[in-house]
């Protein structure tokens, strides 16, 4: 079985800006001109919330741009409730996919909007809730969120409150859900990656949605632990990312708003690591990969906890390869480590390939795989030591 390349995940985006609506009540007064300065996104001075977040609920990795916020890491949401027949969306990225969602409900799904502020109308006069959520992963890319707007004779309503589980995802393709729509393995055409991939049916978000929990998927493509597909990108992984909000910013730290603690924590890295031969002019030799592997995993474990607390409950996760088993067999030894120092609450899980059609692109787990990896997850969380 063939894995992932990184492809277009990893090239500038096209900056199209295409909206498909999936029901008849989706309508949009959209601009369509490329990000610029927006009067809707401009911010106070030393305004300390952001007005976005006022009446927006999300758990996502976002900074603060003024009255806006910005993010780049896949799956973030924004989540509000409003009264009456319509809702505006205020939003800026020339280069992400989303869905709109009203009463959890798809109704549209906006490809590359740009600057705008999209609309839904013609609903029920009444109580609503709206979601927004990025499908695509983009991660060179900053898109802005400015808030939803009440349609005449509305109201914005307080912001669903946090929820009590919540739950951070971190790894690569599989876990941002690359290709995951596509109904062909082969996606050869430009940008056809980033319309397949839907973060949002991704195992981690239908997991979390499923035990009503919040959650961060903090995934990027192609990333391993010290070791990217195929040698690419040297001296980076995805460690030199994770710590940001706007992963495309060096430098860039997201700092934690004092709401995230996540009391469980799912790891799978190691496919990037282990999934291609070493090419000549590599620093490592097959048992030295894994020693370096072994190493920065325990150190990046060790990040968590300190970030953490001891008791987040941390699942260091594998899956099936066709051609090596050094990611599960280096994994395993991960967690019997870290149980041999005292620190029970580092679990092993390992999904195989039964039932798994990798029918994404580039022989990817599908919408249909990632349902399956999801039901194992949710039966795997069940015999953890929770107190949620």
């Amino acid at each position: 079985m063939r894995r992932t390349q990184v492809h277009a995940a990893l090239a500038a985006l096209a900056v199209t800006a295409t909206l498909l609506p999936a029901a008849a009540h989706a309508a949009t007064s959209a601009a369509t001109s490329p990000p610029a300065a927006d009067p809707a996104l401009a911010g106070r001075p030393g305004e300390a919330v952001p007005a976005a977040l006022a009446t927006a609920h999300t758990a996502g990795r976002v900074e603060a741009a003024g009255r806006s916020v910005r993010y780049s890491w896949p799956g973030v949401y924004f989540e509000g409730r409003f009264r009456g027949t319509g809702v505006g969306i205020v939003l800026n990225d020339a280069a992400n996919d989303y869905d709109v969602q009203i009463d959890g409900a798809t109704v549209a799904t906006l490809v590359t909007p740009g600057r705008t502020t999209y609309w839904v109308k013609n609903l029920r006069n009444g109580a609503h809730g709206v979601r927004l959520v990025k499908r695509s992963e983009g991660q060179w890319a900053v898109g802005e969120f400015g808030g939803f707007v009440a349609a005449p004779g509305g109201a914005i309503l307080p912001k669903p409150a946090d929820r009590r589980r919540q739950i951070e995802f971190i790894g690569d393709s599989y876990t941002a859900g690359y290709g995951n729509m596509s109904d062909t393995r082969d996606c050869p055409a430009p940008g056809q990656i980033d319309r397949t991939t839907n973060a949002d049916v991704s195992f981690g978000a239908l997991t979390a949605r499923g035990l009503g929990a919040d959650y961060q998927i903090n995934a990027f493509s192609g990333r391993g632990v010290v070791r990217n597909y195929n040698g690419i990108e040297p001296g980076t992984d995805y460690r030199t990312y994770y710590d940001r909000a706007l992963i495309g910013v060096p430098g860039d730290v997201w700092k934690n708003p004092g709401t995230w603690h996540p009391q469980l924590i799912v790891i799978g890295l190691g496919i990037n690591d282990f999934s291609t031969a070493i090419n000549p002019g590599e620093p490592w030799t097959p048992e030295t990969l894994v020693a370096a592997y072994k190493s920065a995993y325990h150190g990046f474990i060790d990040k968590l906890r300190s970030r953490y607390g001891k008791k987040a409950v941390i699942v260091v996760s594998a899956t099936y390869m066709s051609n090596t088993t050094a990611f599960a067999d280096a994994a395993r030894q991960i967690v019997q480590d870290r149980n041999k120092r005292g620190d029970d609450r580092v679990r092993y899980w390992y999904y195989d390939n039964t039932d798994l059609d990798y029918g994404g692109c580039d022989w990817h787990p599908s919408a249909h795989d990632h349902k399956i990896i999801s039901q194992r997850l949710g039966d795997f969380i069940a015999t953890l030591p929770l107190r949620w």
